[in-house]
C-alpha cells in the first residue's frame, strides 16, 4: 500500500514537472523562436531563406548590415531613435520618480485622487489622443522635430512608471527619512542621496519599459514627422519593407537592427527588473 502511494506521488511529481517544461517550451516557441529566426535569417541569402527557412546560416556575413547602414541611411535613423528614446526616458524618470516619491512618502489633500488620475491613463488608448497631441505639437511649432517626439514620448510612460516607482519608494523604510530630517537634511538631499539610490530596481524597470516603448513607437512618429532627417527606426523600417520587400536578407537585417538593442538592454538589466517586479507583487 505504501509502495503504491509512493509510486503515485512520484508519478504526480513527474507529470507536474513535465507540464511545466511543456509550458516553458511552448512559451519559448511562440516568443523567443521568431526573434531568433529573424536574426538567423539576416545572415542567409534570399535563396536559402526561401528554400530552407528554418536552417542555420552557413556563415555570419555582416555585409547586409553594412549595406543597410550605408545605402539606406539606417545609421541616421538609429541615432534618431537612440537620442529620442534615451532623452525622453531620462527626463521621464526624473519627473515621475519625484512624483512617485511625493505620493509614496507624504500625505496631502487629494493624494489618492491624483494617483488614480495618473494610473487611469493606462485605460486610455494612445491613438485616441492623436488629434489633441497633433494640434498641440503644431501650435507649439515643434512638429517634424526630434524635440516634438521627445515632448510627446515623455508622457507615454507616466502611468506604469508612477505605479512601479510608488511601490518601490513605499518599500523604503520611513525611518531613514526621519533620521535624515533630524540630522538637518533637506527634501532634495533625502530624495537624491537616500531614496533614489535605494529605488534603483524600480527605476530600472520603469526605464526599460519606457525606453522600449519609445524605441518601438511607430504611430506618433508617423503622425508628427515628415522629413527623413528626423525619421526613427520603426518608421524607417516601414518604408524599407514596402520598398524592398523582395530582398529578404536586407529586410531581416533591418529588423534585427530594430529588435536587438531592446533585447540587449533587457539582458543587462534583467536582475533589477525581476527584483522590482517581485517587490511590486509582494507589496501590492
Amino acid at each position: 500500500m505504501l509502495e503504491t502511494s509512493f509510486i503515485q506521488h512520484n508519478l504526480r511529481k513527474i507529470g507536474a514537472k513535465s507540464f511545466v517544461y511543456f509550458i516553458m517550451f511552448f512559451v519559448f516557441i511562440i516568443s523567443v523562436f521568431p526573434v531568433l529566426w529573424v536574426i538567423m535569417s539576416a545572415f542567409k541569402e534570399n535563396s536559402a531563406i526561401l528554400s530552407s527557412p528554418f536552417s542555420l546560416p552557413k556563415g555570419f556575413d555582416l555585409g547586409p548590415f553594412v549595406k543597410v547602414f550605408t545605402q539606406y541611411n539606417f545609421g541616421l535613423y538609429t541615432i534618431n531613435s537612440l537620442l529620442i528614446a534615451s532623452i525622453a526616458t531620462i527626463v521621464s524618470l526624473l519627473i515621475y520618480s519625484m512624483g512617485a516619491y511625493v505620493i509614496a512618502k507624504f500625505n496631502f489633500p487629494g493624494k489618492t485622487i491624483f494617483y488614480l488620475l495618473f494610473t487611469l491613463t493606462l485605460l486610455v488608448p494612445a491613438h485616441t489622443k492623436a488629434q489633441p497631441i497633433f494640434t498641440l505639437v503644431n501650435r507649439l511649432g515643434i512638429g517634424d522635430t526630434r524635440f516634438g517626439l521627445i515632448f510627446v514620448y515623455i508622457s507615454f510612460g507616466m502611468a506604469i512608471s508612477m505605479f512601479v516607482m510608488r511601490i518601490t519608494f513605499m518599500s523604503i523604510p520611513n525611518s531613514l527619512n526621519e533620521a535624515a530630517f533630524i540630522e538637518g537634511a533637506g527634501f532634495w538631499t533625502v530624495f537624491w542621496s537616500i531614496n533614489l539610490p535605494l529605488a534603483k530596481t524600480g527605476l530600472a524597470t520603469s526605464g526599460i519599459m519606457m525606453f522600449l516603448g519609445n524605441w518601438n513607437e511607430y504611430f506618433y512618429a508617423m503622425l508628427l514627422t515628415s522629413s527623413p532627417k528626423v525619421r526613427t527606426l520603426p518608421l524607417a523600417l516601414a518604408f524599407f519593407t514596402e520598398a524592398f520587400s523582395y530582398d529578404y536578407t536586407q529586410m531581416f537585417a533591418a529588423l534585427t537592427i530594430v529588435v536587438l538593442p531592446g533585447i540587449i538592454m533587457y539582458i543587462l538589466t534583467q536582475e533589477q527588473v525581476q527584483a522590482s517586479v517581485a517587490a511590486t507583487g509582494v507589496k501590492g
